[in-house]
């Protein structure tokens, strides 16, 4: 189960709605929804949380590139809307070109001619640094300071686990409008 939240920073404060993610698949998406939500291009947080077991925020300000935050990869590399987020974190690209030319014969031989390195593996599951790509690291990735010209700092942002959106929203002074659409 999850819940997600848009935190908006206007001229009065913060305003919070309830956002739904069904129609969110992609990082582009999802920073779209939260520009949506900007009022003079202001600060948006987006937070997303999954059942305690790990929650994220993303932040976008203008159309500078989003600021993101996730509080335990492993766990959020499980979800779908984690995964979302941990693929930006991690570099990877659905719509990376390269990844056709995987599907690809590109050794240079012909239909039906052997190939001269027949045997050899050449399969990227047995290739270390391919497996280190797709390796997920354990804990809180992305950019601790996210939140630390808001009023909570790094340390005080990796202390956090359960309900942490209550937390920040307290430290942001938005409680009390996010506490509206929970």
């Amino acid at each position: 189960m999850y819940f997600a939240a848009l935190l908006a920073r206007t001229e009065d404060g913060w305003e919070a709605s309830d956002t739904e993610l069904d129609d969110v698949e992609t990082l582009s998406d999802l920073t779209d929804l939260a520009r949506e939500a900007s009022v003079d291009e202001d600060t948006v947080l987006v937070f997303i949380e999954q059942e305690d077991a790990w929650f994220g925020i993303l932040r976008v300000e203008g159309e500078e590139d989003p600021r993101i935050y996730v509080s335990d990869a492993a766990a959020a590399a499980r979800s779908s809307y984690g995964e979302i987020l941990m693929d930006e974190l991690l570099g990877r690209d659905d719509d990376d070109p390269a990844d056709d030319l995987d599907t690809l014969d590109l050794d240079g031989t012909e239909d039906g001619e052997p190939d001269e390195y027949e045997g050899t593996d050449t399969d990227t599951d047995t290739d270390p640094s391919a497996k280190a790509a797709d390796t997920v690291p354990t804990g809180a990735v992305g950019d601790r300071e996210i939140l630390t010209d808001l009023g909570l700092s790094e340390a005080d942002l990796l202390a956090l686990d359960t309900d942490a959106m209550a937390e920040i929203a307290e430290a942001l002074g938005a409680a009390e409008v996010l506490e509206t659409v929970r």
